[in-house]
């Protein structure tokens, strides 16, 4: 009886839900944030890309 009573007082496995619950929060938003600069930086190699091979064609 004493080690159910121990186990339902026992906070330590919620804790560790919820220091789980913010780490994937965060790495959604990492993720998230790291598409959209990658998207933008696509774009200007694409840019320096086709500025570079018109002043190498002229």
């Amino acid at each position: 009886m004493k080690f159910f009573s121990k186990l339902i007082r026992n906070e330590d496995g919620a804790t560790a839900i919820e220091y789980g619950l913010i780490a994937a929060l965060i790495a959604v938003a990492a993720i998230t944030a790291m598409q959209g600069v990658g998207t933008q930086l696509s774009s200007t190699f694409q840019k320096v890309n086709t500025s570079l091979t018109d002043a190498n064609a002229a």
